[in-house]
């Protein structure tokens, strides 16, 4: 989904696009010896143009049939193995029909999704855009700022916190990477009356939206420096909750 957000961004070919394109495909040339050339045969060329252009079309039509495909898995593993509940206790006798309960229960969250969803396409349509993003891509003009999609920028902040180029790579991949294996490898559900649990997800979450307000800030003091801060808070919580986990799993056994 990443993925294909962000090839879609790319496409409009404004200024924002062409230049966010530029930085972010720029980050594999981190990886030593091999990087150049995987970028530039990514490019199909010596920089992001028109060759580029055209692949991330191909891509960003393809990727979201994938996505269905699985979106699809998902939900035959949902009817063959079940959902998971709140107390995270094996229920294999206690089934409910998936329609009308769970269809009504998707529906709802649908309808409540597209409200907030044709609000900003009809109302505020410019909001979450950047004004640069009208400007037509121009390679000769590098833009005061450099800013991906409003949903990038808590990784992007990630990225700029590490003042090396390779360190900043490994954290903002880092990032999402420990948050799949997080939830791949966390077998406590999450109990509305663990106050611990409810807590650290709390301040996660509160942090996770500060490195997005600051990604969208300009490289300077101070928020570089809350920046670093942040990004480090992002890993001590994961961490946390990790073993938090871990010491659930011990008690509960002993």
């Amino acid at each position: 989904m990443m993925g294909t957000a962000f090839i879609g961004y790319v496409l409009p070919w404004g200024q924002m696009s062409y230049w966010g394109a530029t930085v972010i495909t720029n980050l594999v040339t981190a990886l030593p010896k091999v990087g150049i050339h995987i970028v530039q045969w990514v490019w199909g060329g010596f920089s992001v143009e028109e060759p580029t252009l055209k692949r991330f079309f191909s891509l960003h039509f393809l990727l979201p049939f994938v996505i269905l495909g699985l979106v699809v898995l998902h939900i035959a593993f949902i009817h063959k193995k079940g959902s998971t509940n709140p107390l995270s206790i094996p229920s294999h006798n206690d089934f409910i029909f998936f329609h009308p309960y769970f269809t009504v229960k998707d529906m709802h969250g649908l309808m409540v999704f597209f409200i907030v969803y044709f609000g900003f396409i009809f109302y505020i349509p410019n909001y979450l855009g950047h004004p640069d993003n009208y400007v037509p891509a121009n390679p000769l003009v590098t833009p005061l700022h450099i800013v991906p999609e409003w949903y990038f920028l808590p990784f992007y902040a990630i990225l700029r916190a590490c003042p090396d180029k390779v360190g900043g790579v490994i954290s903002m991949f880092g990032a999402i990477v420990t948050l799949i294996v997080l939830t791949a490898t966390t077998q406590q559900a999450i109990n509305k009356s663990d106050f611990v649990m409810i807590s650290i997800i709390f301040v996660f979450f509160v942090n996770f939206l500060l490195l997005g307000w600051l990604g969208a800030h300009p490289a300077t003091s101070p928020f570089v420096e809350m920046s670093k801060m942040a990004a480090s808070s992002y890993f001590i919580l994961l961490a946390i909750l990790a073993f938090y986990d871990l010491f659930n799993k011990f008690a509960l056994k002993s």
